[in-house]
């Protein structure tokens, strides 16, 4: 049984390590603790690893967050990869910093590389884990926060969600999205003051 995981994010030197790339860094997480090592593919870096007799590839696109639809599309293809095997991970501002959560489904919220997979594959109906990043921005700021360098006092935050994020990846593809949703769900729930909600634009 294969899986498809596709962790969203912009490529090139100034956009590594800025809070649109919680993607990106939760695979190099995951392949870092697998001993996987991404090279470079048609539309992405890409590696793979087995768990419990299933195989996951692990996708970071490189066609731009907004163009994240064509790589997906591409290695579903490639692969012969089911809806029901794809597992997408972004950044979201409406979540808290440090915080996580799974959906089997459902709109992108305003982030534009989930759009671009939904319009690309003509379906929502693939799970989602969205990391927050919070919404520390003025208004009209967001491009700019969400494109932003994570600082280090951010980074130990977002460290213990992240590593849980990687073991939801594997529970996916051993007990499903809705037993990993019940399992780990609560987990990613982190309490803070009330923030005006800006939504997902980016």
């Amino acid at each position: 049984m294969k899986y498809l995981i596709a962790g969203l994010g912009n490529i090139g030197e100034e956009y590594k390590d800025t809070r649109h790339n919680m993607g990106f860094m939760a695979l190099d997480a995951l392949a870092s603790a697998s001993n996987a090592v991404f090279a470079d593919m048609r539309y992405g870096l890409l590696t793979t690893f087995r768990f419990r007799s299933r195989t996951f590839i692990l996708l970071k696109p490189s066609t731009y967050m907004n163009l994240s639809g064509n790589a997906v599309s591409y290695w579903m293809k490639k692969e012969n990869i089911p809806m029901e095997n794809l597992l997408v991970i972004v950044d979201d501002v409406a979540l808290p910093l440090g915080s996580f959560r799974m959906r089997a489904g459902g709109s992108p919220g305003g982030h534009n590389g989930l759009s671009h997979i939904s319009s690309v594959l003509g379906s929502d109906s693939y799970a989602r884990i969205r990391i927050g990043i919070g919404n520390s921005f003025n208004p009209g700021s967001q491009s700019g926060y969400v494109l932003g360098k994570i600082t280090p006092a951010e980074k130990e935050i977002l460290a213990p969600g992240i590593e849980i994020v990687t073991e939801m990846i594997k529970s996916f593809g051993t007990i499903g999205t809705e037993l990993t949703m019940t399992k780990y769900n609560s987990l990613g729930k982190i309490s803070t003051p009330d923030e005006p909600d800006r939504g997902n634009k980016d």
